[in-house]
């Protein structure tokens, strides 16, 4: 079986202050930015990785959900407990450097796991979490 990991989803709140986070501090490239007003869908990934894409959406713009599941949804937002995601790089700490220098709020600064990972995580604008692990 051939199966790869195209394009996963983030949700967003202000597209404006998400483009500057993940194209400015994670240094993504913008690959597409549909829609308008805080209705937009904004596709970032790796240069280097075409192949792999974010996608980043308005929240709970799936007309199917009800009025108290959107409202669930930006709660959870709000609270940094609706979306997260893992990325990896070989150099930790310039990483988390410049991140910080971008505006990104600081979970937690580069600390070896007592599971044999070293990472460091963020919030994104929208309030995702962003870890980061070290490539070894």
């Amino acid at each position: 079986m051939d199966i790869t990991i195209h394009t996963t989803a983030l949700p967003h709140d202000d597209p404006d202050a998400s483009l500057v986070f993940y194209r400015d501090a994670l240094g993504f490239e913008v690959r597409s930015d549909v829609g308008q007003g805080k209705m937009r869908w904004i596709t970032v990934g790796p240069a280097d990785q075409p192949g792999t894409s974010i996608l980043l959406t308005p929240p709970a713009a799936d007309p199917g959900i009800t009025e108290d599941e959107r409202r669930t949804i930006l709660e959870m937002m709000a609270k940094g407990t609706y979306g997260w995601i893992l990325l990896a790089t070989r150099d930790l700490d310039a990483t988390f450097e410049r991140v910080r220098a971008g505006a990104g709020e600081v979970v937690q600064e580069p600390t070896e796991q007592p599971y044999g990972i070293r990472d460091c995580a963020f919030r994104d604008p929208a309030g995702n979490l962003i870890r980061i692990q070290e490539l070894r």
